[in-house]
């Protein structure tokens, strides 16, 4: 009977577990992770940690970002994003991301939708 109780057990903690993860990325995503991590609690790499960016003022974290990020009072949402995701350089001259932009607007959509998850 034990055996029994901690088997049901377990097989609840995993079923919990794949509950609490989000989905996972998008393969366009694989390009924003050169510099990004999306994960909540993970170190920020070139570029700051993107979980929870959704509804978050731009350059609202604790990373260093450019002072033309700072100055252009931004908040993120679907279409901040997708203007970002299109060209950081054209939306904001003097941004420190020298990403040259998503052309695709159906994958910019596929990252925003999965950004907004991940939180």
């Amino acid at each position: 009977m034990p055996l029994i109780k901690s088997l049901a057990l377990a097989g609840s903690l995993v079923a919990f577990g794949a509950a609490a993860h989000a989905a996972p990325p998008p393969a366009t995503f694989a390009r924003c992770a050169v510099c990004h991590n999306a994960e909540k609690g993970a170190p920020a790499k070139i570029g700051p940690n993107l979980w929870g960016v959704y509804g978050k003022k731009a350059a609202s974290s604790s990373f260093t970002y450019s002072a033309a990020l700072k100055s252009a009072k931004l908040t993120w949402n679907d279409a901040t994003l997708d203007k970002w995701l299109t060209g950081p350089m054209q939306m904001v001259p003097g941004t420190l991301m020298s990403f040259p932009g998503l052309k695709d607007p159906a994958k910019r959509a596929e990252v925003i939708a999965w950004l907004k998850t991940q939180h």
